[in-house]
């Protein structure tokens, strides 16, 4: 009984399949008659997703192509099942699993009822606490006094208030808070120091000098000489260590700071440490003040990192930076405005020929050496042959400097290291 119902089976199974080829005897024939009723099963099929060319298919998978369902024999990809197609066992990469078209009535996706949202109650807004009017203990501003560090000043011609927030020789060394803004900090007049507004970190490096390089050659430096303010300065200079020569780039960097080292004992220095010079750099010609004077504004000692002195070159550095007379009235400004002083140094290295009869600057991308660039700053006195000449040493302390920056900065020194 079990054994007829599986041969019918299977014999209706074999007629529909042979029907579906076009094999089979005639239309009278049983054959024929399950050969029709397969037809009508297969125009009923649902066609598989579209064949795609760039779609990869393993041995099982299905596809359609022109109305028809087509089975994977075997891995295959790019070959089209209406040319590539054939019976089992062919050793094609399709088979033909029947004809397709219908594609039957998705199930609606049934929408669900919103949820209706409650409405919020309103949050009351808080009346602000008024914010107490600012009141300290506070002196007027005077030209000429020196404050010390916690004083808050009242300014007379702005009436804003002003907080002592550094220390120089004597307090703020007479100097005005709305031009010397590393003694001053502008402030609300209360009891609390004012936060201070960070300088922006430039980031990166300045012809391979980065801030950490800076501040590993300087360790000691005095907080008015900082990094961001070089970089600001030199910006006034686009050729200064812009040669477009990133080997020179390094190394006229290594010469600028390794003469500033000199110059300023490590950036140390602010003023010249011997006060006992500061009434001599006077010119007799220069009628604003009388020379040997013992107020320190009319005075034309070195200050900067560089070191920039006498009369004349407080004149040239202001004229060349738009200040006009300021420096000349008021010298103090290279002392306490750490941009000025930094525009100070890289001025005098571009411009200044010295004993040279070139800039620092010239002497270091015209190929003269680093020697040239001690000649241009203290020629007279460091080079042999100068008027005042001292000996070697200094030159050679200069020279130590140098060398040692450009192997930090991964650089050969050049030629002429002396003068």
């Amino acid at each position: 009984m079990n054994r007829t119902i599986i041969n019918s089976l299977i014999i209706s199974v074999l007629g529909g399949s042979l029907a579906a080829c076009g094999g089979g005897g005639d239309g009278n024939s049983s054959t024929g008659t399950q050969s029709s009723q397969s037809k009508m099963l297969a125009a009923t099929s649902v066609c598989n997703a579209a064949w795609n060319s760039a779609t990869v298919y393993d041995g099982g998978k299905s596809a359609s192509y022109g109305g028809i369902n087509y089975t994977a024999a075997y891995w295959t990809q790019g070959d089209n099942p209406s040319t590539n197609s054939g019976a089992a066992g062919s050793g094609k990469p399709w088979t033909v699993s029947g004809s397709c078209g219908t594609t039957p009535t998705p199930t609606p996706t049934p929408t669900p009822t919103p949820t209706p949202t409650p409405t919020p109650t309103p949050t009351p807004t808080p009346t602000p606490t008024p914010t107490p009017t600012p009141t300290c203990s506070s002196q007027t501003w005077s030209a000429g006094v020196n404050y010390s560090v916690g004083t808050v000043v009242k300014y007379p011609a702005n009436g804003n208030f002003y907080k002592v927030v550094n220390s120089g020789t004597n307090g703020s060394d007479g100097t005005d808070p709305t031009i010397s803004t590393w003694y001053w900090q502008q402030t609300n007049c209360d009891s609390t120091t004012p936060t201070p507004t960070p300088t922006p970190d430039p980031g990166g490096s300045f012809a391979g000098l980065s801030k950490a390089q800076f501040e590993a050659w300087f360790p000691s430096r005095n907080s008015f000489y900082q990094y961001a303010d070089f970089v600001a300065a030199a910006a006034y200079y686009p050729s200064f260590a812009k040669s477009g020569n990133a080997t020179l780039n390094k190394q006229e960097v290594a010469a600028f700071f390794a003469n500033l080292q000199h110059e300023s004992d490590n950036l140390k220095a602010v003023r010249e440490y011997n006060t006992a010079n500061w009434p001599m750099y006077c010119d007799v010609n220069w009628v604003r003040v009388t020379c040997k004077s013992t107020n320190m504004v009319d005075q034309y000692f070195g200050r900067g990192p560089i070191q920039i002195s006498w009369t004349s070159n407080y004149r040239s550095l202001g004229n060349a930076m738009g200040l006009g007379e300021q420096l000349v009235n008021n010298p103090e400004l290279l002392a306490t405005n750490a941009t000025i002083a930094w525009r100070s140094a890289v001025w005098y290295w571009m411009t200044q020929p010295g004993r040279a009869g070139r800039s620092a600057h010239d002497s270091m991308v015209g190929g003269y050496g680093f020697g040239q660039t001690i000649n241009a700053i203290n020629g007279n006195r460091e080079c042999a042959g100068g008027t005042e000449y001292q000996g070697p040493a200094q030159m050679q302390t200069r020279v130590n400097y140098y060398t040692t920056f450009t192997q930090n900065l991964g650089v050969p020194t050049g030629p002429n290291l002396t003068c």
